[in-house]
């Protein structure tokens, strides 16, 4: 491993460390800042902007990675069978970081056992419709580093956006706390940072086929 994924593998322990932290400091109680908003928001749910938030809150939700995963593993087989084993061995390896970094929720939630904000199926601490969101968008940014480097900042940006946009509608609905929300992005880009490293995603290498096409 170079310089470069070592050092952006030390950032992914340091935030998984920050994650851990902050799971600890909130599980029992809310912060200040977590129970004054809650409580601002409080009943907002019922209110008539509350259905459509929670169609967005699902269209931002746990179907994302699901789909994106089964994509990449076809597109994979699709060109191993055309001959292009390093290309479907990218494919499956940015699968791997995106299986890992959903999976987070459903390892994590049960060790801290947070309530929830208001009554409601499941734990809360990281929010798993944020880790669906920051997960995908962690696997595009990766894919696009690798096959269309050029629109990287774009993606970058829409995957922040996502992210902000998902954990926005589980505060407003009341189902989460912000720091559940802050919890989910830390743990994701943590795993998402040691995987990757692990797997050689984050080297400076860029695709061939792609490097052509940026320089003809």
């Amino acid at each position: 491993m170079n310089r470069r994924p070592a050092t952006l593998a030390l950032v992914g322990v340091c935030l998984l460390v920050a994650f851990v932290a902050l799971g600890l400091l909130v599980r029992q109680r809310p912060p200040a800042l977590d129970a004054a908003i809650a409580s601002g928001l409080h009943g907002q749910w019922r209110s008539p902007l509350g259905p459509a938030a929670g169609l967005l809150s699902d269209a931002f939700g746990p179907v994302l990675p699901a789909v994106l995963a089964v994509v990449l593993v076809l597109a994979a087989l699709w060109r191993r069978a055309a001959g292009d084993g390093e290309r479907a061995s990218l494919l499956l390896r940015v699968t791997a970081v995106l299986v890992l970094c959903r999976a987070t929720s459903f390892v994590f939630k049960p060790l801290f056992a947070r309530d929830r904000p208001r009554e409601y199926p499941d734990l809360s601490y990281p929010s798993g419709h944020v880790v669906s969101v920051a997960s995908v968008g962690f696997a595009l940014v990766l894919l696009c580093g690798w096959l269309v480097p050029h629109v990287l900042r774009t993606v970058i940006a829409l995957a922040v956006l996502a992210t902000l946009i998902s954990a926005a509608f589980r505060v407003y609905l009341g189902v989460h706390w912000l720091t559940d929300t802050v919890g989910a992005v830390l743990v994701v880009t943590g795993v998402g940072l040691l995987v990757s490293a692990c797997l050689g995603l984050l080297s400076a290498k860029r695709d061939p086929v792609s490097a052509r096409r940026g320089t003809a």
